[in-house]
């Protein structure tokens, strides 16, 4: 039996005089208890689909088609009963629940209004039922947790709130869109197990939405595989991985982390070295704002990194990962001794500090987010060397087209704005602009947790490729193990601020020694 059941589904969208086609002619069933995954990259229409289910989309859309839940048409239905069906019926779980969530209002709050709005319930049942889902969806000390706000809590947290506003209802179908993308290795592991124990404990049938075609191996029944806003193939799980038909569908499952990188050159220059580096925040109470205690962010973290190596630094959200790198960069407050080319940085300030900073670059994990919208691309790539006045009696135009050339952008591309670029093109962009510089040493801040499998490989070969031509020395921060293992040299394993394990990559991965890094392989690889 079809719980949900869609037919010849097209949406368009109305932009500046045009009509802009995003889901062309799809059709697929979700039977009761099942789980159906929609497949593909950024922007092949897998989340306006889902949206199209409930009548979600914005003012400007065009849907034709059938979408029947139950046997009721929502295509076309009015809001009344759009409503009656959304939240109750079929409910949402969201890639950022941080943006979800209302930063103003507690989880209380927010799942008391659900309740409200749906159930008609309040007070003492109100909150019984809510201490009820929190406990189902594994909130420990959920009492303590009512009053918090979603800043207060973890990502997985914030996620599994999500989850527990979704299953407040009863929802019979559930879709998930992306939503475990942003979370750490183990932290989705977790809430993948949590949603299959739901599905199974509550008679659940779920949509499931992805770019990473690992979590559908583990969660899906059937998948449907999307490109360019049109189902190209879909099947049982098994027989799409085992015999795929399709192009796009092969080129999906090809795309994985291969290869490793270069080996480091004899005698290599040392480009950073770190000794018992040390980054606590004070933490300051009363009307004299005494310090009455340290937020512990890396303790005694110790490292070397090489011309031509990479250093990968792994651990979960909080670990310290990024908070470590920054002190590197001096953009961060530390203790203990840093030593960038043979000299200490801790006596460097002003004037010389500025002089080194062409020499550190940094790539940030979210390129739309670190690039200014205001400002082209070659205003972009070329702002550093107005800073660091690089090569004043050059054509910093012709700078320009020789590193985007080099990152493989097209140089006509040049007076456009970032959001004329893909998500991988602007990774691209961002790289370029730390590239031009020629610096000795670059922070890679999770830059590729944001894109999809077949550009992250693009990425990796990239970095690899300007590592080995210009003997970079990189420091490469990521929850992925997968990156990790195609990047890196050395691996350095974080967890509360302290590093648990350290050592050669393939060592680290083939016989790791601490229970942290081995709960860390086992949730990334299933071992």
């Amino acid at each position: 039996m079809s719980v949900l059941e869609v037919k010849n589904l097209s949406v368009s969208f109305h932009q500046e005089g045009r009509l802009i086609e995003a889901v062309k002619r799809v059709s697929f069933t979700v039977s009761k208890g099942e789980t159906v995954a929609l497949v593909g990259e950024s922007g092949s229409g897998k989340s306006v689909t889902a949206l199209s289910t409930v009548g979600l989309l914005s003012d400007n859309a065009e849907v034709k088609g059938s979408v029947t839940y139950n046997g009721t048409q929502m295509v076309g239905a009015n809001e009344r009963d759009l409503r009656r069906v959304r939240g109750n019926n079929i409910s949402f779980i969201f890639q950022e629940p941080m943006t979800s969530l209302n930063p103003l209002h507690t989880i209380e709050k927010q799942l008391a209004e659900s309740l409200a709005l749906h159930q008609g319930l309040s007070g003492a049942a109100a909150r019984a039922r809510i201490l009820e889902l929190l406990r189902k969806v594994g909130i420990r000390e959920a009492e303590s947790r009512l009053g918090a706000y979603p800043h207060q809590l973890s990502g997985g947290q914030r996620q599994r709130v999500m989850i527990a506003m979704a299953l407040a209802n009863g929802p019979e179908l559930l879709v998930a869109d992306e939503p475990t993308t942003a979370l750490d290795v183990t932290i989705q592991a977790q809430i993948l197990d949590l949603l299959a124990d739901l599905k199974s404990a509550e008679g659940l049938s779920l949509l499931f939405i992805t770019h990473d075609l690992g979590i559908v191996r583990r969660i899906a029944d059937r998948v449907c595989v999307m490109q360019g806003g049109e189902i190209v193939e879909q099947g049982q799980t098994a027989d799409i991985f085992a015999n795929p038909q399709h192009p796009y569908t092969q080129k999906l499952l090809a795309a994985e982390q291969k290869g490793t990188p270069d080996p480091v050159a004899a005698g290599a220059t040392e480009v950073v070295r770190t000794d018992k580096l040390r980054i606590w925040f004070p933490i300051h109470k009363g009307f004299l704002r005494q310090t009455v205690g340290y937020v512990k962010a890396v303790n005694d973290a110790s490292l070397s990194v090489r011309a031509g190596e990479t250093l990968g630094i792994v651990g979960e959200s909080g670990s310290g990962k990024t908070t470590l790198a920054m002190a590197i960069l001096r953009l961060i407050s530390s203790t203990g001794t840093i030593a960038f080319l043979g000299r200490d940085l801790r006596g460097s300030t002003g004037a010389a500090l500025r002089g080194l900073r062409k020499e550190m670059q940094v790539v940030f994990q979210d390129p739309y987010g670190s690039l200014s919208p205001r400002m082209t691309v070659q205003e972009i790539i070329a702002e550093g060397l107005g800073v660091h006045g690089v090569a004043p009696g050059r054509n910093r135009t012709d700078m320009v087209a020789d590193i985007m050339r080099e990152v493989g952008l097209d140089p006509s591309t040049m007076a456009r704005y970032p959001h004329e670029f893909s998500g991988g093109q602007r990774q691209r962009i961002a790289i370029a602009r730390a590239m031009i510089l020629r610096p000795k040493l670059v922070v890679l801040d999770e830059p590729t947790s944001a894109l999809d499998m077949t550009v992250q490989v693009q990425i990796v070969e990239l970095l690899r490729g300007l590592q080995q031509k210009w003997g970079l020395a990189y420091i490469f921060i990521s929850h992925d193990l997968r990156v990790i293992r195609a990047m890196a040299h050395k691996v350095m394993v974080m967890q509360g601020g302290d590093v648990v394990e350290t050592g050669d990559c393939a060592a680290v991965f083939t016989n790791p020694q601490s229970d942290y890094t081995k709960a860390l392989m086992a949730a990334a690889f299933g071992a």
